[in-house]
C-alpha cells in the first residue's frame, strides 16, 4: 500500500498527501516525543517531516518502507534539534560569561560613577522644587507625562514645559557628557 501512496505523492496527489500524514501522523509524533520529551517540540519535529516530505516528493527515492524511512527523518531531526539546542545554549554560555567580564568594575570606575552620582544630584537639587519632583517622577520613577498630569493633577502640557525647562537648567549645570548620560533616554 505504501508503494501506491508514494507513486500518488510523487505525481502530486495531495490525497495521497493527506493518507500518509492519517496513517503515519501518530507513528511519528509518538517516537519524536520518545526522543525529545516535549510535546511542542515533538509536533514541531512531525510537522517538519511532513512537510519535508511533500517538498521534496518529486525527488523521494525510498529503498525500504514508508514507515521506515519515516523513522529514520525522526532520528535526524531529532538529532537536530538536540545539536542546534547545544549550539545555543553554548551560545547563550558564552553571552553570560562576557556580560559579567563587562560588569566587573575597577576601583576607578566606582569612583568616578560615585563623584558623577554626587555631581548629578547636586544639579538636580539646585532646580525649583516642583520642577524637580516632575524630572525625578519621569527619570526616577520612570512614570510617563500622562501618569505625572494626573498624580499632580496640572496638564500633561505643563509637564513637558517642565521637563524641557528642567533639561535646559541641568544642561547648563552639568557636562554634556554628564547630561548624556543620566538623562536622555
Amino acid at each position: 500500500m505504501s508503494e501506491l501512496l508514494i507513486a500518488s505523492l510523487k505525481r502530486d496527489d495531495s490525497l495521497a498527501m493527506e493518507q500518509i500524514f492519517g496513517i503515519y501522523w501518530e507513528k511519528v509524533f509518538d517516537a519524536a516525543f520518545r526522543k525529545v520529551c516535549n510535546e511542542d517540540v515533538a509536533q514541531d519535529i512531525t510537522q517538519e517531516i511532513f512537510i519535508s516530505l511533500w517538498e521534496n516528493r518529486k525527488s523521494l527515492e525510498l529503498t525500504g518502507n514508508l514507515s521506515g524511512y519515516l523513522h529514520g527523518a525522526v532520528k535526524y531531526k531529532v538529532i537536530n534539534y538536540f545539536r542546534s539546542n547545544a549550539i545555543k545554549e553554548g551560545h547563550q554560555a558564552e553571552f553570560a560569561v562576557l556580560m559579567n567580564q563587562q560588569h566587573v568594575s575597577t576601583a576607578d570606575e566606582i569612583l568616578i560613577l560615585r563623584d558623577t552620582s554626587k555631581e548629578v544630584e547636586n544639579a538636580l537639587q539646585s532646580l525649583p522644587e516642583r520642577m524637580r519632583l516632575i524630572i525625578s517622577m519621569s527619570r526616577k520613577q520612570d512614570k510617563s507625562i500622562k501618569e505625572i498630569a494626573a498624580e499632580l493633577n496640572i496638564s500633561a502640557q505643563t509637564v513637558k514645559n517642565q521637563i524641557t525647562a528642567a533639561m535646559k537648567l541641568l544642561r547648563e549645570n552639568l557636562s554634556y557628557v554628564l547630561f548624556i548620560t543620566f538623562f536622555i533616554r
